[in-house]
């Protein structure tokens, strides 16, 4: 008997172990709803300075990469909807940075 409550004791540890491993794994495959996020507010930034008009194709890929994002969102794909919303945030970013650049000084031509 005695053997017997030994082995159910480490059947019940080990399942218990196992059980956090699942659950921490389970946590870490969570929706990036902040990078979602951060991404929009960025390529609104980029938009709000006229990044549009100064700035179109880093405005454009950025744009295009929320809504990679956002159709790995809804597929669960979560680890690759990550990376696509960081992008699109950093392409948002340097749309934003070209857009407000001074724009070059013609020199008059003699």
């Amino acid at each position: 008997m005695q053997r017997f409550c030994r082995f159910l004791s480490a059947l019940i540890t080990k399942f218990t172990l196992l059980a956090a491993a699942v659950l921490s794994l389970a946590a870490c495959a969570t929706a990036p709803v902040q990078e979602m996020s951060d991404a929009r507010q960025a390529i609104r930034s980029a938009e709000a300075v006229g990044a549009a008009r100064r700035s179109p194709d880093r405005l454009s890929a950025a744009q295009r990469l929320l809504r990679e994002a956002q159709a790995y969102l809804e597929t669960g794909a979560y680890d690759q909807a990550r990376r696509y919303a960081l992008d699109a945030r950093a392409e948002a970013i340097k749309a934003r940075e070209n857009a407000t650049q001074p724009a070059p000084v013609q020199s008059p031509t003699p």
